[in-house]
């Protein structure tokens, strides 16, 4: 099945899409030698807990022609459809066999730890995303970008760092990047140089190409966790105190309409994964999202997606068009990935007419801020309406606004646990549950800092608390916030 092929076949001797075809090496095999690596790039100081991970090693140029050479031959020797068919393991078993046939016919001289490596490199080219699988593989790592084919850094523990880690060339780059988006139905390419996307984990993936990208294709792959984080371990690393998650926890199962607001990188799609997992499992759950990353574990979620315009710039539906839809399928909670247009119109209303419970995330840096995005979104979206009736909207149908913040030292933190209370005049009010308050930093510039309760006993969604039973939990939560030591 992956013999040599004869020569009626050289025409199929072009890989599959998606798989990764290297420039053809017409000089002989050259034995693999390693270069020095150059000296490790400085990167910022982490927590004491955590030492940086070692950069790895830049790899010669000599490798990536011994490597071209190696992936010409298994390309003509493997029968790329019957690999398809085989099962990720039995497929690089079968690769690895013909590879090591391949070095011990050019006699390619090279250790038994150069080898593995070789093998591991193919493999990943011609099964997953090529020098991608070593970083999607660590889960430490929060978010992956590949700024053309010879710079790749990463983030970990709010820290970017740069690795050793780069591509052959930027049309494998390119190629890596036109395999992940073809797995959802979508493309990038000239015509289509942006695209939104996503892996089989969840992840989020951006990628943006020529001619938008002057310097090579430009990947970034926003990774989330295999364990799904919980209130509870957020509670842990210190984003919330024990008595702020128990709010929240009633916040979630007491059906009140949240906002969570926070800059890029600080946690509100985590956190509102976590949210979620207070709904109960008999609730009828609907997501609208760009790039489906939400996690519920309910057995009654239906899931769904934006599409973008094809080629002829036809077939688009928006976040708007999916949120309206969502009215006539029977929901009793929307919950919007990201709410970044005029679809904060639709999911306000449907806030307000029987929808208890919804949730969406916006980019803000505070509350009283987030408040404001939505009347501006709302107002961009051409809807005439005077800034006082859309300002008693929001109050009608936003509850509880959560903020979350990545702070300097790569930590993230919930700062505010904020109430929208009504208007006095043609002003929002809002009253704080919940702070985070800023002491100062420690000798390795790690912040300190403490949660506080404000000293409100009687928030405004205690009637909708009672209702469902959870009074005395709450009373039981202000309270002990209220007698928490001061650090």
């Amino acid at each position: 099945m992956f013999g040599k092929r004869s020569g009626t076949d050289t025409d199929l001797r072009a890989p599959k899409p998606g798989a990764v075809s290297p420039e053809p090496v017409q000089a002989p095999a050259p034995t693999v030698s390693r270069a020095p690596p150059p000296p490790a790039v400085a990167s910022p100081p982490l927590a004491p807990s955590r030492p940086p991970p070692a950069m790895e090693s830049r790899r010669s140029d000599n490798y990536y022609e011994v490597k071209a050479t190696i992936f010409g031959a298994l390309i003509e020797a493997i029968d790329l459809a019957q690999l398809a068919k085989l099962d990720s393991e039995s497929a690089r078993e079968e690769i690895r066999d013909i590879v090591n046939e391949i070095i011990a016919i050019k006699n390619i001289v090279m250790s038994i730890a150069e080898q593995e490596e070789l093998l591991d490199d193919i493999c990943n080219d011609v099964l997953g995303y090529g020098p991608l699988e070593p970083l999607l593989a660590r889960d430490d790592i929060a978010d992956i970008m590949v700024n053309g084919a010879g710079t790749v850094f990463i983030e970990v523990s709010g820290k970017i760092q740069r690795t050793g880690i780069r591509f052959r060339d930027n049309q494998q780059l390119l190629n890596i990047c036109q395999r992940i988006v073809s797995q959802v139905g979508r493309r990038v390419d000239e015509s289509s140089p942006i695209c939104d996307a996503r892996l089989a984990d969840g992840s989020r993936v951006n990628a943006i190409v020529p001619p938008l990208a002057i310097d090579g294709p430009a990947l970034t792959i926003r990774k989330f966790k295999k364990d799904k984080l919980t209130l509870d371990q957020l509670v842990k690393f210190g984003a919330i105190s024990p008595e702020g998650a128990e709010i929240l926890q009633i916040i979630g199962r007491v059906r009140c309409n949240v906002l969570i607001s926070g800059g890029t990188g600080s946690g509100k799609t985590t956190l509102l994964n976590c949210l979620t997992n207070y709904i109960e499992h008999d609730e009828r759950v609907i997501t609208c999202e760009d790039a489906a990353e939400l996690q519920l574990q309910q057995p009654h979620v239906v899931r769904l997606e934006t599409r973008p315009p094809n080629i002829e710039g036809e077939g688009q539906v928006t976040m708007r068009e999916l949120v309206r839809n969502c009215l006539r399928m029977r929901p009793e909670r929307i919950i919007v990935g990201e709410v970044r247009g005029p679809e904060a119109f639709d999911l306000l209303q449907a806030m307000n007419t029987g929808h208890d419970g919804s949730m969406g995330t916006l980019h803000a840096n505070n509350p009283r801020e987030a408040l404001s995005r939505c009347e501006s979104m709302i107002t961009m979206g051409g809807f005439s309406l005077p800034s006082r009736t859309i300002r008693e909207m929001i109050c009608a149908s936003i509850d509880v606004i959560v903020q979350a913040a990545r702070l300097r030292d790569g930590s993230r933190r919930i700062t505010h646990i904020t109430e929208v209370m009504g208007m006095e005049g043609d002003t929002i009010i809002t009253q704080d549950i919940f702070l985070y308050d800023l002491v100062g930093e420690d000798a390795n510039g790690k912040i300190i800092g403490q949660h506080r309760s404000t000293g409100i006993g009687r928030p405004k969604f205690w009637e909708r608390a009672r209702y469902y039973g959870e009074e005395k939990r709450l009373a039981a939560a202000l309270d002990a916030a209220e007698k928490a030591p001061k650090t």
